[in-house]
């Protein structure tokens, strides 16, 4: 598959989840970049922006099996992961997947479940695998777990911990939108779900193809020095207790190749570096106790890091 035939598919989805969700084009493009990079989304924002829709439209608009797990406090881990039962039939014992079986799940209102069940995700969302019993079941693949969570709601939550963050490639938001995008919606949403007449655009082989060019996509040195030099700068920013792990580094890497091959090129430019940071390292970084009475955040010491540590010239 070339680059021009990803990218033209690529904005094939984006189109089709655009006739959803209206005025978003930036995140809509946001979530198919994280599905080419393999990695998964935490889209937070307040209720009724549409982060469930655009999950869904998302799932729709690829000829995938897909999942809806709504979060609450007596959800259980196997309810997520899967159960070994006793069947009587055979005399012997067999494993009931769970809802994390499938190829995108729409994790919704991640942070109302407890934190055992949240810890459930994090093999699975780490390793592509679920492993119950002492047997190791290998998850469907294209893999992605789209989550959402209300940010300014903390009654009856439970926080993420950084380990699970740090299990989401990208943490998005979406924001209202534009007056003219929703006057559209009112025009359309108001009828009849559009939803529903949301059909598939590509299927799982396609985007295993897309997700295999976005691999090969090539990294030049400098480049890569680029990226060290961005990350060792917020290991040694004053404001940081933890700056970016060599996890963060490398889900940048793949972030940037899949935004670059979604722009039709075979190359990774420090621009793709700069445009992927804020989402993809802001949720990682964990400021130090001083900056945060002070309200420094994540995103703040990104953006000063991009603008601080300079940009490579040539080759």
């Amino acid at each position: 598959m070339t680059a021009a035939l990803v990218s033209a598919r690529f904005q094939a989805v984006v189109d089709n989840v655009e006739r959803v969700i209206h005025g978003q084009t930036s995140v809509i493009r946001l979530a198919m970049v994280c599905l080419l990079a393999e990695g998964h989304l935490l889209i937070e924002d307040i209720p009724g922006v549409g982060k469930t829709t655009l999950a869904k439209a998302l799932a729709a608009s690829l000829r995938c099996e897909w999942r809806r797990i709504q979060f609450t406090p007596d959800l259980l881990p196997s309810d997520v992961t899967g159960v070994t039962i006793y069947n009587r039939d055979r005399a012997a014992f067999e494993f009931r997947p769970g809802a994390i079986f499938a190829n995108v799940i729409l994790g919704d209102e991640i942070n109302r479940a407890s934190p055992k069940t949240q810890a459930a995700l994090l093999e699975a969302m780490e390793e592509g695998q679920v492993t119950a019993d002492a047997t190791t079941y290998p998850l469907p693949r294209p893999h992605m777990v789209i989550a959402t969570q209300n940010p300014v709601e903390r009654q009856g939550t439970y926080p993420l911990p950084d380990g699970q963050l740090d299990r989401f490639l990208m943490r998005v938001a979406m924001g209202y939108p534009g007056r003219s995008a929703e006057m559209v919606m009112l025009a359309t949403h108001g009828r009849q779900s559009a939803l529903a007449d949301v059909k598939p655009v590509v299927d799982t082989d396609d985007v295993m193809a897309m997700v295999a060019h976005a691999r090969s996509v090539h990294v030049a040195e400098s480049v890569g020095v680029y990226l060290l030099d961005l990350a060792e700068a917020t290991r040694a920013h004053r404001s940081l207790a933890l700056g970016a792990s060599p996890r963060a580094a490398l889900a940048l890497l793949r972030a940037a190749r899949a935004f670059a091959v979604a722009q039709g090129r075979n190359h990774v430019l420090p621009d793709d570096m700069k445009a992927m940071a804020p989402y993809v390292w802001s949720h990682r970084l964990v400021t130090a106790p001083d900056a945060r009475v002070s309200g420094v955040t994540g995103a703040q010491v990104v953006s000063e890091v991009l603008a601080r540590v300079p940009v490579p010239v040539g080759p």
